[in-house]
């Protein structure tokens, strides 16, 4: 019955301390014959999760990351227009939600295309089968590329993504990878409508990537605490609406986490963007895509391809190719420290510590309109002290 109970417990709550589990096992038992399972997991919820410590040194750092996201004060950009003959679709500015909504607005980037007229007959009577032109191989464009497959496939060949970079050499291979979306516009700059339009596209990217959970694409349910200083500050709302992070759970005991006055627990998901990336692309090239390795230098070069339907995901590079001056780096960097499988869970802070199979993932900053890609040693020093500061939090460590 022990075994048997453990095993519930650790399901639910994830690691918890042995001893205390022991103590309690008796009254655990009482508790099941005499009220059930929910007297159980009331007191399941009682027994304190420890948490194994993040071993946070410079000699464990294994590489250092640096990334711009592509930030828009207002938000992405999904939108199409209309260009002589040719009809060109937006979908970039993610800022740092690229892989989180990445599905969302990979969707509605391709709605647009329903209310779009059909190509002219072919002689004979054939209708022509549409093609479309994805310009950029992140996770964007991947995305929309298979989205576009999923809806119009007509053959190898329907879809063909133009890029200058591949997998793993795109931005979306350094993201860290928690679902989230965060870090994409600026409260005072966005409109009623839009915000409207970016709740839609994290629930739908929320429900896809809930689908694709297991190892072949890299995803899975993660505990995360997020720290709070003070009651006021747990009042405003999780990033794209409290109902997509389940088991919410509020804990006041900083001799037990982290040394912080209130945590709030919730899951969310982990993507681990290579291996994600290269699942991705897996599947574009077995649905019969093509790529073409090229890279443009304005936008007239990109309206010359052949493709009626161009979708543009080019990130960053759509300020250069598309002239969107409000498009600016948002520059972030990261501590890689070697892997440590026992961590089963995440945090955030000031900073925060995302565990993946090639590497404990810390990091913290947001530099914005910074295009360096050189690592900054004293942001790097920032980050590790500062993680060293949180780790110390732990009392009572596995």
């Amino acid at each position: 019955m022990e075994s048997a109970m453990l095993h519930e417990l650790e399901k639910h709550n994830g690691l918890i301390d042995r001893r205390s589990f022991l103590q309690n096992v008796g009254l655990a038992a009482g508790f099941v014959l005499a009220g059930g399972s929910s007297s159980f997991h009331a007191l399941a919820r009682q027994i304190q999760r420890r948490f194994a410590p993040v071993k946070v040194s410079r000699d464990r750092v294994i590489r250092e990351i640096v990334g711009l996201r592509p930030f828009r004060s207002e938000g992405y950009v999904v939108e199409a227009q209309k260009v002589g003959n040719k009809v060109l679709i937006h979908n970039y500015g993610h800022g740092g939600a690229g892989i989180t909504l990445s599905w969302g607005t990979a969707s509605q980037a391709v709605d647009l295309v329903r209310d779009l007229p059909v190509p002219a007959q072919a002689r004979g009577g054939r209708s022509i089968p549409r093609r479309f032109a994805v310009i950029g191989c992140g996770v964007n464009g991947l995305s929309t590329a298979i989205m576009l497959q999923r809806r119009y496939q007509d053959g190898p060949g329907t879809v063909t993504i133009y890029a200058r970079d591949l997998p793993p050499q795109t931005t979306s291979n350094i993201a860290a990878g928690y679902w989230s979306p965060v870090s994409l516009f600026d409260e005072d700059a966005v409109s009623a409508k839009w915000k409207e339009q970016f709740r839609a596209a994290a629930r739908i990217s929320n429900r896809a990537f809930q689908l694709l959970i297991g190892p072949e694409y890299g995803v899975r349910w993660l505990d995360i605490f997020t720290f709070h200083r003070t009651e006021a500050s747990l009042q405003g709302e999780l990033a794209g609406g409290n109902d997509l992070y389940p088991q919410q759970i509020i804990h006041r005991d900083p001799s037990n986490y982290f040394g912080v006055p209130i945590v709030r627990q919730h899951s969310s998901m982990l993507i681990e963007s290579p291996k994600y990336l290269r699942a991705l692309l897996r599947d574009f090239y077995n649905a019969g895509g093509r790529i073409v390795v090229k890279e443009f230098r304005n936008r007239e070069e990109i309206m010359r391809l052949s493709e009626p339907f161009i979708f543009n995901c080019s990130g960053l590079g759509a300020r250069q190719l598309f002239g969107d001056e409000k498009l600016i780096p948002v520059r972030g960097q990261l501590e890689v420290l070697l892997p440590q499988p026992e961590i089963d869970y995440g945090y955030i802070g000031q900073g925060h510590m995302f565990p993946r199979s090639d590497g404990i993932f810390l990091g913290g900053t947001f530099d914005r309109d910074d295009w360096s890609l050189n690592v900054n040693k004293e942001q790097s020093d920032w980050i590790l002290n500062n993680h060293i500061e949180i780790m110390k939090g732990l009392k009572n460590p596995i």
